[in-house]
């Protein structure tokens, strides 16, 4: 299935591009990082059905081969796109991994939908509880001053900020951690991305508090995070989640970047397999 129409917007309906594996096994669904889109997983999808389990995989709206609105890059739109997804396949049972900006999807799915259909989730080298610093969150790895700074950088220059914010993705303390043809085929990735979306998308990543929405998850977790991730701080992120979530697994890759499931294939693969046989 290679579309799959999300709730009506403004002008038209919003057509999200889906690749789904088939098969009788229990389903995940994985959500990927901003700027990129479903084919940044290419390298967990065989691992999974090759383990027996049917995977999804989809473009966020505005990103890769999905629509790209000029609205809907909320918290809640963004969710309600996801769930579109999964009960137009009717899903049930779901595992749902999200990467990065995904793990905001997986934290707002149960302030909206609770543990409807849900197996279990996965938040990846994820945004929650709560990027922006601010009074209230002061343990916020996101500095406002910061987070100026990329809208900035990516309203001015689209490929020169894509260029740098792919590097320091698969960085650690300034190491490539990955090949340059990795690095050049996650660039392209961003080249699929609209302008409008991206910018939108990461007011919601940085701004979107989701502490509340953590106290909400009941299903078994697993929150896994590289401890050299300059993007997405392990203890400012995934080690707070993990703290939020009661019953949560956290396990930390050493020494890797932001980019896990591209320089660390072999060992995030074993770590989120062992987690969806339990």
């Amino acid at each position: 299935m290679p579309e799959v129409t999300a709730h009506h917007g403004l002008f038209k309906n919003t057509n999200l591009h889906v690749d789904d594996t088939g098969g009788s096994g229990r389903p995940i669904v994985l959500i990927h990082g901003w700027p990129l889109s479903g084919e940044s997983w290419k390298h967990q999808v065989p691992a999974l059905v090759d383990a027996g389990y049917r995977v999804i995989t989809y473009d966020r709206r505005g990103f890769g081969r999905s629509d790209k609105p000029k609205t809907g890059y909320d918290y809640d739109h963004l969710t309600e796109d996801l769930h579109a997804i999964v009960t137009e396949l009717d899903l049930n049972d779901v595992t749902l991994v999200g990467f990065s900006m995904g793990g905001g999807e997986v934290a707002r799915w149960f302030s909206k939908y609770g543990a409807e259909r849900l197996h279990s989730v996965v938040f990846a080298s994820a945004v929650p509880p709560y990027l922006l610093q601010s009074g209230d969150n002061p343990d916020g790895p996101l500095p406002k001053s910061q987070a100026a700074e990329m809208t900035a950088g990516l309203t001015k220059d689209e490929d020169a900020f894509y260029d740098d914010f792919v590097t320091q993705f698969f960085s650690v303390d300034g190491e490539l951690k990955v090949t340059e043809a990795d690095r050049q085929e996650a660039i392209a990735l961003t080249k699929q991305a609209s302008k409008a979306a991206a910018l939108e998308a990461m007011a919601s990543f940085a701004n979107t508090d989701f502490r509340d929405d953590l106290t909400k998850v009941t299903v078994p977790t697993l929150v896994i995070h590289g401890d050299g991730d300059g993007v997405v701080p392990l203890e400012g992120s995934g080690a707070r989640t993990h703290a939020a979530i009661a019953g949560s697994e956290l396990y930390v890759l050493k020494g890797a970047p932001h980019g896990v499931t591209v320089s660390d294939v072999d060992e995030w693969n074993r770590v989120v397999l062992e987690f969806l046989g339990k």
